[in-house]
């Protein structure tokens, strides 16, 4: 069921799906809540799921110049007060992991459990802000050529003929934000700050879904932080780029099913 709150005079739109505990569905960079669609679908048979399409994406109006994370996750936080929930689990895909991560430093008590899902808690290192500063330019010129480049590039580069349908989609999905929504969310990311002490902080368990053909994070920075973790779970996909949600749903849904019993224990 497709619901809308109001919050700082903007809406934010979102799907409740399901019974039970909550599990919390956050989508990345050019993303929207239907890009967790079929991660929603199995998960809502057990859980109830709340996927939030995240400021300037989906149908969630732009807030600003810039979308920080904490402006994103004191967003979610909205959306879960406006249902009355206290307890739940996030499981947020890239961007959605730093919102993710954001959420867990301000509101640490709200936390059952945190999935990283190909995201990272290290900061944008000096070359990948530059990257940022590149990517918005070119977005100002033209950012349908950028999103159709971004979406690509996502996907694990050997199997692109096997995935056209799944880039297809993911496509579609980015073809639809603004362009400042597209400028907002850079400027967001480039500014976040380090939160990898968080990993070994937090008493529930964390889980890191890892694809070994990622061309944005690379796996050997993935698995060395994924040592920090107290209550460390990891999902590592050997034939996987980035988007192992939709290039590998049967393993991903598997393990996500583990990870939330685990959770929710």
């Amino acid at each position: 069921m497709q619901k809308v709150i109001s919050y700082k005079n903007a809406k934010v739109n979102f799907s409740d799906s399901g019974r039970g505990r909550v599990v919390v569905l956050l989508h990345g960079f050019l993303g929207s809540h239907k890009i967790w669609n079929k991660t929603t679908l199995n998960l809502s048979k057990s859980y109830r799921v709340i996927a939030i399409d995240l400021p300037g994406h989906g149908a969630t109006d732009c807030f600003g110049y810039v979308h920080t994370m904490d402006l994103m996750a004191k967003c979610v936080k909205a959306v879960m007060e406006s249902l009355n929930l206290k307890k739940y689990v996030i499981i947020g895909h890239s961007m959605g992991g730093y919102v993710g991560l954001a959420f867990a430093d301000l509101f640490p008590d709200k936390l059952r459990g945190l999935c990283l899902f190909h995201s990272t808690a290290y900061a944008d290192t000096e070359e990948k802000k530059i990257d940022r500063n590149r990517a918005i330019k070119i977005v100002k010129r033209n950012p349908s050529i950028y999103t159709t480049e971004v979406i690509k590039n996502l996907f694990a580069t050997k199997h692109l003929n096997r995935l056209k349908a799944e880039i297809s989609f993911a496509q579609k999905i980015a073809s639809t934000i603004s362009k400042q929504s597209i400028i907002s969310s850079l400027e967001g990311m480039k500014d976040r700050p380090n939160r990898d002490i968080i990993l070994g902080l937090v008493e529930y368990p964390v889980m890191m879904v890892i694809g070994e053909l990622d061309n944005v994070l690379p796996y050997q920075l993935l698995m060395e932080q994924s040592n920090l973790i107290k209550n460390k779970h990891v999902l590592y996909l050997e034939h996987e780029g980035h988007m192992g949600f939709l290039e590998n749903p049967n393993v991903c849904i598997k393990k996500l099913r583990k990870f939330l019993r685990n959770s929710f224990k």
